[in-house]
């Protein structure tokens, strides 16, 4: 995905037409909250703004834009507000104020009649509890959505095999929910949320609950499929590693508001604050860091070394510097715009070592 970087901010922005598009976002719980925002009240922490009003900020001003095809990964820890926003963009809450843009139209504006068709045909959501209808079969879990949009049964059941097939679930069509492990049932909710092929996948903690191992699977699964689908996909978790691996951009959330936007090299490279340093502190920046953090100018060094490009990330690209034991050129495309060598990829892992003593 192409994105542009504000050197202000360091955080990156998608280039051309959103698919989604989120403006300046508030949800306030309580009794008058709507004459809060737009007054100096507005601008109270959270605990002085219930103290003084008895109302709680769930979102406070949030702006962001997701590409299409875009992985976006909204993360924060528990009461930061990242639930109560991706329930607020196809209104299973209502915001207080804001604009929420799918495809063009502002959500916030909708009827019940287009909120329905938002719903059913453009955007699905995916949540920690399955919520899968127990006396039915795994194909016709699949294609509840289907049937609801009054799909001929020949028709939906075809579609429901397609998704079953492409999830892994192949065998377990007649199989009954609580026949299946946790991860088997979270699959049977992915595969529900794609048979109305929606342009927008919405995941709320999804995996959460899940085993260990069984996460892992199931991010991996997130990644195959989007790998295979190009759905945008809006992500929500608590756990830093599982938004490193799947975001294309990551948001951090606290107390409601956005602290950082960032692709994962920008949030461990260029913290925006103390409070992501302390969150990204244990994390091996050689996993994450690109080149473009490491290289430094050519200054003299010689330039008929092995040729890395500048997104490539620092564990991947040690082996060849290390090997090459002397300058390697680091490439944006056929452009040169840096060297890295040894030295540089040593005070990156020296740094780790550090950090875990």
């Amino acid at each position: 995905m192409s994105t542009l970087t504000d050197r202000e901010t360091g955080t990156s922005a998608p280039t051309g037409d959103a698919a989604l598009s989120v403006r300046h976002l508030w949800k306030i719980f309580g009794k008058g909250s709507d004459s809060i925002i737009g007054t100096p009240d507005a601008e109270l922490s959270r605990a002085d703004l219930k103290s003084k009003t008895g109302c709680v900020v769930g979102v406070k001003d949030v702006s962001f834009e997701v590409a299409p095809g875009e992985v976006f990964v909204v993360m924060g820890l528990s009461g930061s507000g990242k639930s109560t926003l991706v329930r607020c963009l196809t209104r299973l809450i209502e915001p207080t104020s804001g604009e929420v843009i799918i495809e063009g139209d502002d959500v916030t504006k909708a009827n019940q009649s287009q909120l329905r068709e938002l719903r059913r045909n453009h955007a699905s959501m995916v949540f920690q509890h399955f919520g899968l209808l127990p006396h039915r079969q795994v194909i016709d879990n699949v294609a509840y959505g289907l049937e609801i949009r009054g799909v001929p049964k020949k028709e939906r059941r075809a579609k429901a095999q397609e998704v079953v097939d492409l999830v892994g679930l192949s065998g377990y069509e007649m199989s009954y929910p609580d026949q299946l492990s946790g991860g088997m049932q979270q699959r049977v909710g992915l595969a529900r949320a794609l048979a109305g092929d929606p342009s927008l996948l919405l995941f709320d903690e999804p995996f959460s609950a899940l085993d260990p191992l069984i996460r892992r699977d199931m991010q991996n699964e997130v990644i195959r499929l989007h790998h295979e689908l190009g759905k945008t996909m809006v992500f929500i978790t608590h756990d830093l590693a599982e938004a490193l691996k799947l975001g294309d951009r990551i948001l951090i959330m606290r107390d409601g508001a956005i602290v950082q936007v960032g692709t994962p090299d920008e949030i461990i490279g260029a913290p925006a604050d103390d409070y992501v340093r302390d969150f990204t502190s244990e994390v091996p920046r050689s996993h994450v860091l690109t080149l473009k953090w490491v290289m430094h100018e050519p200054d003299g060094d010689a330039l008929d070394g092995p040729a890395l490009q500048v997104d490539q990330v620092v564990r991947d690209a040690a082996r060849v510097v290390l090997d090459h034991q002397g300058p390697c050129r680091v490439l944006d495309g056929d452009r040169l715009v840096g060297v890295v060598d040894d030295e540089d990829i040593l005070r990156v892992v020296v740094a780790e070592e550090e950090a875990k003593a």
